[in-house]
């Protein structure tokens, strides 16, 4: 492992089979601060070609990597966390000045990304075979279980470093080699700096490539590709389901690891502590400006206590600092780009004009877009029935609990989701009657720990993230038997 007293360079060039290197495409792509417009770089595109060179390097860097042993490659993700530990304030200034974070999400999504690094260290020693049990006499009947080979990531803008090294780091450790395509937003912090990170960590060159193009170059190309086993993709169900199409149908069937959008319900009912439940729905809503897949999407309130929580919610919300996210003040700051801003601005004028109220609302200043926060808001409204992905939001009153419960299900998406009880066990038996892949007893929807299943049902995607979850994705079984004496067939 290199030393790392100085920062980054060469985040311009992209690490393509191996070596740092501009793309081969000649469209260059300019990467923005969201919230004062300062260029923060520019790079040469890559094109199919690099893509190519990047899924054939490997492929054939692969097997050397998984041969070198769990403890050589715990070792290298052991590095990489010593890396992030040096590097923690390069790489939260990265997040804030390309995502927009603010200081605090960003240094929230460094631990995160930390976390699932350390806990792919223990991945490789976790991988297990089995010796099965045989009605052919004298068989023996193995089940080995191993690496999928080149795996294929495509990591989205809102948390991209720690949405990419949550498929990079446990794939690398299990004993894959990958790939990665970073959003247009967010190279760096989406894939340049995981790269950098694991070459001072030891990973062997060819291993992990980064390709930088745009979707329209290589985007259908990067699934239809022959060498990539699995795509790991997180993003929106258009995108996904596309993904999921181009896998199954085309000319090399592959695996999917889909990721996808939300419409996460946060539902108070009428024994909950009201002050702790507005507490927690203002950070589970306004965290990173709502831009986030497991963010508050529907507050539903039991209608005994739906006046008391939206008076005194609206009056947190009105106390949040928002603008400039390098100052530690901020609790919001820009979303990602103009075209992001301008389908706020439309569903915010759509709620009005569908009749919700107005309780809380003001003028973007550039990118930054303050709170908005309406009530009266009905299940088909468009602000009820899609995700947001920005800082606002509506309030639901439910007759009584089961309609709380009906009208948190009435949704096509099934990620996260919140229920706030005063009993805790009437809190699990709500929750169990959730159709979503991860439902929180009084806390936040936007809950992620590194050994935890993290995944959705319905149409938020396929599969499941971190821990033992992980070895089931980036891994496949191979059944192998040894035929010990010879056996006797019918013909």
């Amino acid at each position: 492992m290199t030393e790392t007293s100085t920062p980054y360079r060469e985040l311009d060039l992209q690490p393509l089979a191996g070596q740092w290197r501009a793309g081969s495409d000649r469209r260059l792509l300019d990467v923005f601060d969201p919230f004062n417009g300062e260029r923060l770089l520019q790079l040469q595109m890559a094109n199919r070609d690099d893509l190519d060179q990047a899924f054939n390097a490997a492929r054939d860097a692969q097997a050397a990597w998984a041969a070198m042993g769990p403890s050589a490659r715990a070792e290298v993700m052991l590095n990489a966390v010593k890396i992030f530990d040096q590097r923690q304030d390069e790489i939260i200034d990265w997040i804030v000045r390309e995502s927009g974070s603010t200081r605090l999400k960003a240094t929230i999504e460094w631990g995160a990304a930390r976390a699932i690094t350390l806990e792919a260290a223990s991945l490789p020693s976790r991988v297990h075979g089995r010796i099965i049990a045989s009605d052919v006499p004298g068989k023996e009947s193995r089940v080995y279980r191993g690496p999928l080979g080149v795996v294929g990531v495509i990591s989205p803008w809102n948390f991209p470093l720690h949405l990419t090294q949550r498929s990079v780091a446990p794939a690398l450790a299990l004993g894959n080699a990958v790939v990665v395509k970073p959003a247009s937003d967010t190279p760096v912090s989406g894939g340049l700096l995981c790269a950098r990170i694991f070459e001072e960590a030891g990973l062997p060159a060819g291993v992990l490539s980064v390709v930088v193009g745009a979707g329209s170059e290589i985007g259908d190309a990067f699934v239809e590709h022959p060498v990539p086993s699995l795509v790991s993709f997180t993003g929106s169900t258009l995108v996904g389901r596309n993904i999921g199409r181009i896998a199954s149908g085309g000319d090399y069937l592959k695996h999917v690891a889909l990721e996808l959008g939300g419409n996460s319900p946060f539902v108070v009912l009428a024994d909950a502590d009201i002050e702790q439940a507005v507490n927690a729905a203002v950070v589970g809503k306004f965290l990173h400006q709502g831009q986030i897949c497991m963010a508050i999407n529907r507050i539903i309130v039991e209608k005994p206590v739906y006046q008391a929580f939206t008076e005194r919610f609206v009056e947190r919300v009105k106390g949040l600092a928002y603008g400039d996210p390098k100052l530690a003040e901020t609790v919001v700051g820009p979303v990602i780009n103009a075209r992001q801003l301008e389908g706020l601005q439309q569903k915010i004028a759509k709620a009005k004009a569908e009749g919700a109220k107005v309780l809380l609302e003001g003028e973007a200043q550039g990118n930054v877009l303050p709170p908005h926060v309406f009530g009266d808001v009905t299940a088909d409204m468009e602000i009820s029935r899609e995700e947001i992905f920005g800082p606002l939001v509506g309030i639901q009153c439910a007759d009584d609990a089961e309609h709380a419960l009906a009208l948190a299900n009435d949704s096509e998406y099934g990620l996260s989701s919140a229920v706030f009880t005063g009993d805790l066990e009437r809190g699990a038996q709500f929750a169990q009657r959730i159709r979503a892949g991860m439902t929180h007893v009084n806390d936040i929807p936007v809950n992620d720990e590194a050994h935890a299943p993290f995944g959705g049902e319905k149409n938020s995607g396929i599969g499941r993230f971190n821990g033992d979850w992980a070895i089931d994705e980036f891994t496949t079984d191979h059944w192998i038997t040894l035929q010990r004496t010879p056996r006797p067939y019918p013909f």
